[in-house]
């Protein structure tokens, strides 16, 4: 089945209690997905000279001072870097292509997860609350959060299969449902240069954004054109530097709730994650309409 959660600030009012907000709802949606969990956060974010990378390596003892001093020498740019468990943070005075190009040349055991000025993903295989407490994700901060729990159906049970997939500078995907025709929408994308980690068929999705807005796409034009081209049922949640989109297949098949106030826009695949939330008994909430785009952003 899948569970997707999501949790957008309209103001700085819960910025310091995002990760506690936004925790239970992950929780809450154990049920749909065990196999495994993840996030996409956002905050922090960097300046326009800079670039933020989410890195994962297997090995937890990994030396990550390595990737800096390489970068700090190579790039001679300024680094700042965190690790999370299995993941390190990586902040960069230097332009994205050049960080992605050097790090596949020279560390191509390192799995890039994200990259941005905003963005950090962290996901694992494993129920939702181990995953919450392993990455601490309780006490983070930032303006806007995206959330996948995966029940496996197209694919293995894998790290690297599960959610969010990254599709670009900023921008990723969360799926519940399953697409027909994964494997040649594949095909077809790897012929134009889309590359892909795993056989899982949301990632074919995530691909096909890259593609559209490397076509020179708008985000809401691309996800238009996918109610075209993307057979099967789904409800994806996308999120970007400034905020998130929802969007359901023409038929809606796939569960979706959203629930708006002053302070804040949450969405779920049930009512029931987002009943945690502070003053949810007066939000306005309702179900996303088949095959509409629903954006919220900064200054929109």
């Amino acid at each position: 089945m899948c569970g997707i959660v999501g949790l957008y600030l309209k103001n700085n009012k819960y910025e310091k209690q995002l990760g506690e907000l936004f925790s239970p709802m992950l929780i809450a949606m154990t049920e749909r997905g065990q196999d495994s969990a993840g996030i996409a956060i956002y905050g922090d974010e960097v300046s326009d000279d800079w670039v933020k990378v989410t890195l994962r390596h297997i090995d937890l003892d990994y030396a990550w001072e390595k990737i800096a001093e390489g970068l700090e020498q190579t790039l001679n740019a300024k680094i700042e870097w965190f690790k999370n468990y299995r993941v390190a943070v990586f902040k960069i005075q230097a332009d994205e292509q050049t960080v992605v190009t050097y790090l596949k040349n020279n560390f191509s055991d390192v799995l890039i997860l994200s990259t941005g000025k905003s963005i950090e993903i962290l996901k694992e295989v494993g129920l939702p609350k181990d995953i919450t407490e392993t990455f601490n994700i309780p006490n983070m901060k930032g303006s806007h959060i995206i959330g996948h729990t995966r029940m496996a159906t197209e694919s293995a049970v894998t790290m690297a299969g599960s959610h969010p997939f990254s599709t670009g500078e900023d921008l990723c995907l969360v799926h519940n449902g399953s697409l027909s025709n994964h494997n040649r929408l594949r095909e077809n994308l790897e012929a134009d240069g889309i590359q892909f980690e795993t056989e899982n068929d949301s990632e074919v999705a995530a691909g096909y954004l890259t593609h559209q807005i490397l076509q020179g796409k708008t985000l809401a034009e691309s996800l238009d054109n996918a109610l075209e081209d993307l057979d099967g049922f789904y409800t994806f949640t996308i999120g970007t530097k400034d905020g998130f989109a929802v969007i359901r297949d023409p038929i809606a098949c796939k569960p979706a709730v959203i629930a708006e106030t002053d302070d804040y826009v949450a969405m779920s695949s049930e009512y029931q994650a987002l009943t945690t939330l502070p003053n949810i008994e007066d939000a306005k909430v309702w179900e996303p309409e088949a095959a509409k785009l629903y954006v919220w952003e900064k200054d929109n």
